[in-house]
């Protein structure tokens, strides 16, 4: 997670309540335009965020700007869908970015859900062992 002095400089973040455990308010997104209420916190092992809207789910992207705005570049985070059995929802609209403190995220090969364009040479033979020769799309 970022320091709270980083997440504070962002000029489009407005918290309304403090506390020793974590923090909420609002951020406003550039890209949509768009004000997203938030609930920051942390303890039982996760740092985790809920951020919501008052009449439809935040896109996929205000949730990357919400990572983006509470974790580093290189910090796994994850959305989760429980067993059916541990589902709560007090609110409709409302989504959950999860990242356990002290342990890593297992990420499944990027190669699952496609091909990059910039593979080193070595990632390309590590593929070619995996995947056998690998399809070039236009």
């Amino acid at each position: 997670m970022r320091t709270l002095d980083e997440i504070k400089e962002n000029r489009y973040l407005n918290i309304k309540r403090e506390g020793k455990d974590g923090f909420g308010g609002s951020f406003y997104d550039k890209k949509s335009r768009c004000r997203l209420n938030f609930i920051m916190s942390w303890g039982l092992g996760f740092e985790h965020c809920s951020v919501s809207l008052p009449n439809r789910c935040p896109s996929w992207e205000q949730m990357c700007a919400i990572k983006e705005l509470f974790w580093k570049d290189d910090e796994i985070c994850m959305q989760s869908h429980p067993k059916k059995k541990d589902y709560i929802n007090h609110m409709k609209y409302c989504l959950h970015i999860w990242r356990p403190i002290d342990k890593e995220i297992p990420c499944p090969p990027s190669i699952m859900v496609g091909f990059k364009d910039n593979y080193t040479e070595e990632e390309v033979e590590e593929l070619k062992k995996i995947v056998g020769e690998i399809p070039r799309w236009q």
